[in-house]
């Protein structure tokens, strides 16, 4: 059992580092936004999609871990960390608690970073939508469907360009 819960202990760790990795590129791309740094920008969307699949990674990892250990201790591989800690020997149980708890709050502090970034973005979307009509109005704006499809009409095209300059 000690192989087991030690692969957990260490999956729990570096499932917490890949949530700490990922807050800090969220703060990061926040920042961007806050101080209009678009270059900025476009590399923290990379940045924070390749940090997600690590972050997928070790969270299955750690539900690996999880299972192989449940299963160690008799009890089915779909047992939660409710049921699997008071099952650890004691000296681990406050440890294994504190990883799950910490891993848990950062989800919840990623979550809301996320939430509020997305908001800062459609905000930014929607005042340069604005910006756009006022410069040619009288025109859509560039939208995407449903089916994530652009437009296929421009709505500005190369005369009606020329005609708001000239």
């Amino acid at each position: 059992m000690t192989e087991h819960l030690t692969n957990l202990i260490e999956a729990l760790r570096q499932e917490l580092q890949q949530y700490g990795e990922m807050l800090a590129l969220l703060d990061q791309q926040q920042d961007s936004v806050m101080h209009r740094r678009t270059d900025d920008l476009l590399q923290t969307v990379g940045a924070i999609q390749a940090q997600a699949r690590h972050l997928q990674q070790a969270r299955e990892h750690r539900d690996d871990c999880r299972r192989q250990l449940a299963t160690q201790l008799g009890l089915p591989d779909s047992a939660t960390f409710a049921e699997l800690i008071p099952r650890l020997p004691p000296d681990y149980r406050p440890l294994v608690e504190a990883l799950v708890q910490e891993n848990n709050d950062l989800l919840v502090r990623i979550q809301q970073r996320a939430r509020q970034n997305h908001i800062l973005l459609h905000r930014a979307v929607e005042l340069m939508q604005r910006l756009l009509a006022a410069l040619f109005p009288g025109s859509t704006p560039l939208t995407y469907g449903g089916s994530g499809q652009r437009s296929t009409s421009s709505p500005w095209s190369a005369s009606t360009l020329f005609n708001a300059v000239g």
